[in-house]
């Protein structure tokens, strides 16, 4: 049964960045830190002026992420669940203009990589098809030391200041009396805190559409969040936004394929990226880069600072400038997928830091949670994290050293010449940060450039076609269906209004909301006249192929010899694989008398594993299949999934259709002879037919 919200004693008021703050009173307590010091903001990190850098001085602010680093031993707090591969990044043409990192400055020029996928809220055992933020981490070993791009499948954020991650990652856990549930955020303390967080609502509507839900790690965007400089060998800065592009494009499943793939195989997400390494089927991205200047950043609608806004493709188009490719598994998985430690922090001469509150924080914050969750000072001492250029130091011991310096200096200056006394600080080849001028008040304030919370969501929204949308409404309704308090359902729905109207109305008809709850307080009104970015939208990009894609043949005895060869050719041919199911995993004999193995039971590959079915059957065949209730599931999940469906005529009784000429139109492909194997994979570069009823 729904709850009803306690009234709240709690006095709410809006900060200077349209943020949430509830301060004591009554008989709630004054928030304090661990040694007792009362505690004034809790929504902001002391920074030097509205847009300045944090201050190290900030004691509230690192005792809070001190904690919460320490809070899981041994495993992740967040991105527990991990696939991780080698590869390599092969720079276009020279940047030298734009940066002096050395790994720009040749064409064809390789830097090793190694690159880690993950889900965000789950546990370790978690299922790989959680509706969830994907990490997107990569580590470059460039010549001049390692630099850690640590992003997510999305551009944006839930928040705007690094303070606040403890409490999105606690509310988005397990909630901590029940320890349940997990690997989802349908519960009511995530929804709390977000309908509390209008800073949030951009990131709702990217976790609510297809985005969280990828079929694969090779079909989904990486971003690198944050606005960062680029800093050449004059001392000229340039902003950028990082960018990596699916070569095979992006794809996702629906979500109640999702829940279907998670049963059928949890792992399903780790078992594509291993096969297609295995198999040399290489995945690749291309990195692109949004560059911009100062003058452009001053003229934006928003702040470039603010880690809940992009900039449209569409206003500063993404440049390639290099492409990723993944093409070896590691060896060990906790040798390197569970030991590798991603840093914020760790950038190159030619790459520096921005203002961004929230990077300024995960600057801090990555570093201390690999010094607890790998033990101490020396988690770089492990291969996988360890630089693959020279590199010199003068730090020794510490919890498992596995080296220290040679000879008598451990030391600078020294008064030892040579290799005796050690390396010293290099003006030329060294590190220098950006010189930024700096100035203004010591003070907890968000920037009011940072309070429009509604204009980039609702451009989200309106940029997705209209089966997206309907996927954004479903994920919400199901969501707060399954938020026991009804007042934060209304104080969601409240939010979206604020967002889309029809959205709103949507959610609200769907949760059984009555009256329509009126539109939150906003910071700032919602701009209608931001145009709709077609970049961000899943099918107005389909990659027109479907290279890289898994057909699942379901096959039986007497099954057409020549017409499943015309298929296994018109894969290839494709880039694609076929996977052949059958009532036996033993397999099934053709119609030319041959055997062909099954590389799935029935009940085991399930319709919801593959991109596009094909039905090759036997009338026989076709008959001992429709008495099998995990052959009728194959077939009804593959027609509600809106797949393209190839099949004979003996399987026509099968698909609930009452002849041939039923199909046709709506993504069934008759396949009557081999030459219609190749009209059929044409087809299925579509990925879907959705058109279909």
């Amino acid at each position: 049964m729904a709850k009803k919200a306690a009234k709240s004693d709690r006095k709410t008021v809006k900060g200077n960045g349209g943020e949430t703050h509830q301060t004591a009173g009554g008989e709630v307590p004054t928030l304090t830190t661990k040694q007792g010091v009362p505690v004034a903001d809790d929504q902001n990190t002391l920074t030097v002026g509205e847009r300045g850098p944090a201050a190290l001085e900030d004691f509230h602010f690192r005792e809070k992420l001190f904690h919460f680093d320490h809070e899981r031993i041994p495993e992740r707090v967040v991105h527990a669940r991990g696939f991780a591969a080698h590869g390599y990044f092969e720079n276009y043409a020279p940047l030298d203009k734009l940066t002096r990192a050395g790994l720009f400055q040749k064409k064809g020029q390789r830097t090793p990589a190694f690159v880690r996928f993950s889900t965000v809220a789950g546990n370790k055992g978690s299922g790989d098809l959680a509706r969830d933020v994907r990490g997107f981490a990569v580590k470059l070993y460039t010549e001049e030391g390692n630099w850690d791009i640590v992003g997510n499948n999305i551009p944006v954020f839930f928040i705007q200041d690094a303070m606040k991650f403890p409490d999105l990652i606690h509310a988005a856990k397990q909630e901590p009396d029940r320890g349940f549930p997990q690997a989802q955020t349908a519960h009511d303390n995530f929804w709390d805190f977000i309908s509390l967080t209008p800073e949030s609502m951009h990131m709702v509507m990217w976790i609510m559409s297809d985005r969280t839900i990828p079929r694969s790690l090779r079909f989904m965007e990486g971003f690198g969040v944050h606005s960062f400089r680029m800093v050449n060998a004059k001392g000229e800065s340039t902003f950028v936004k990082f960018h990596w592009k699916p070569k095979l494009g992006m794809q996702s499943v629906v979500w109640n394929e999702a829940l279907k793939i998670n049963g059928a195989d949890p792992d399903f997400h780790r078992r594509d990226m291993w096969g297609a390494i295995e198999s040399g089927d290489y995945p690749e991205w291309e990195l692109g880069l949004q560059i911009f200047d100062e003058k452009f950043a001053e003229k934006f609608d928003f702040d470039v600072l603010d880690p809940t806004k992009i900039i449209p493709e569409e206003e500063v188009p993404v440049t390639p400038v290099g492409r990723l490719v993944l093409n070896r598994n590691v060896d060990n998985f906790f040798a390197e997928t569970e030991q590798v430690a991603f840093c914020t922090q760790n950038i190159v001469p030619g790459i520096d830091f921005t203002n961004d509150p929230l990077l300024q924080g995960r600057n801090f914050s990555y570093l201390d949670t690999q010094l607890k969750r790998l033990g101490g000072p020396n988690f770089t001492h492990i291969p996988i994290n360890a630089p693959k250029c020279p590199y010199h130091t003068l730090q020794q011991d510490g919890h498992m050293a596995m080296e220290n310096p040679k000879g008598r200096a451990n030391y600078e200056p020294n008064s030892w010449g040579g290799a005796e006394g050690g390396p010293r600080e290099n003006p030329q080849r060294g590190f220098h940060g950006y010189p930024a001028e700096e100035a203004g008040t010591k003070q907890r304030l968000r920037p009011e450039s940072f309070s429009d919370h509604y204009s980039q969501a609702r451009q989200f929204f309106i940029s997705q076609t209209e089966v997206e949308q309907d996927h954004i409404t479903d994920a919400l309704v199901f969501e707060l269906s399954k938020v026991d308090t009804v007042a934060i359902r209304a104080r969601m729905v409240s939010h979206l209004r604020n967002i889309d109207e029809d959205l709103a109305k949507g959610v609200a008809k769907g949760l059984r909301l009555s009256p329509l709850p009126r539109a939150a307080d906003a910071a700032r009104p919602t701009r209608q006249d931001l145009k709709a970015s077609p970049a961000l939208s899943i099918l107005l990009n389909q990659p027109e192929t479907f290279s890289g894609r898994k057909i699942g043949a379901l096959v039986s005895d007497g099954a057409d010899a020549a017409l499943l060869t015309a298929l296994e050719k018109a894969a290839k041919k494709e880039g694609a694989k076929v996977a052949y199911v059958a009532a036996s995993v033993g397999g099934v004999k053709l119609s030319d008398g041959s055997w062909l193995e099954a590389d799935e039971k029935i009940d085991g590959g399930p319709s919801v594993v593959f991109d596009a079915v094909a039905l090759v059957l036997s009338e026989k065949g076709a008959r001992e299949l429709a008495a099998m209730p995990p052959a009728r599931d194959f077939v009804s999940d593959a027609l509600a999934h809106k797949k393209f469906i190839g099949f004979t005529e003996e399987a026509v009784a099968l698909l609930g259709l009452s002849g041939p000429d039923d199909a046709g139109a709506e993504g069934l492909v008759p396949l009557d002879k081999a030459g219609d194997a190749a009209r059929f994979l044409t087809l299925c570069r579509n990925l879907r037919c959705w058109t279909r009823a």
